[in-house]
């Protein structure tokens, strides 16, 4: 249940603010033309996530995670969502967290997934406009914790107190 739980918020908090009613590589909402292919943008978005773009990153991870325009690989989704959250993109931190819980692409670790989604609440109660996104990270942190013995919340603590970013520029 807490697998089906976590899915089905890691793929809302990957689509918020995401409107299309078809599919990525029908149409471009931007341009209108029918049998657009978003594949013709991905060098240019895998050389801006190679050059340190968080965002650029994040979004890689995300189409990685989902298997959009290019084939699923979880452990494609967790390299990018990882050099983003390190950097501190709080929706690649979520997402990131989200991914240690279910075990997608890396070993599940309840862990490093609270240090992830406790950084994600934290950081994004502070941004104008997450607010939602800091009541999901918050509701699977807590989930989490309540299946957690001491010693695992006090070192995922510690790693969320002692976690900076890294900035790759």
């Amino acid at each position: 249940m807490l697998r089906a739980a976590v899915a089905s918020v890691l793929l809302v908090a990957t689509l918020v603010g995401t409107v299309a009613a078809e599919p990525i590589d029908d149409v471009d909402a931007s341009h209108g033309r029918a049998g657009y292919s978003a594949t013709g943008h991905l060098p240019r978005l895998h050389k801006d996530a190679d050059q340190g773009s968080p965002l650029a990153q994040y979004v890689l991870g995300a189409l990685y995670q989902l298997g959009e325009a290019v084939p699923q690989d979880h452990g494609e989704a967790v390299k990018w969502f990882s050099r983003a959250a390190d950097q501190g993109l709080t929706v690649a931190q979520f997402a990131l967290g989200g991914m240690y819980t279910l075990g997608h692409g890396v070993p599940e670790d309840i862990v490093r997934a609270h240090m992830w989604l406790d950084l994600s609440a934290t950081r994004a109660a502070q941004i104008e406009g997450a607010q939602k996104l800091a009541r999901d990270a918050q509701e699977l942190r807590d989930t989490l914790a309540r299946k957690m013995t001491p010693a695992q919340m006090a070192e995922a603590q510690h790693l969320a107190r002692e976690w900076k970013p890294k900035p790759e520029r």
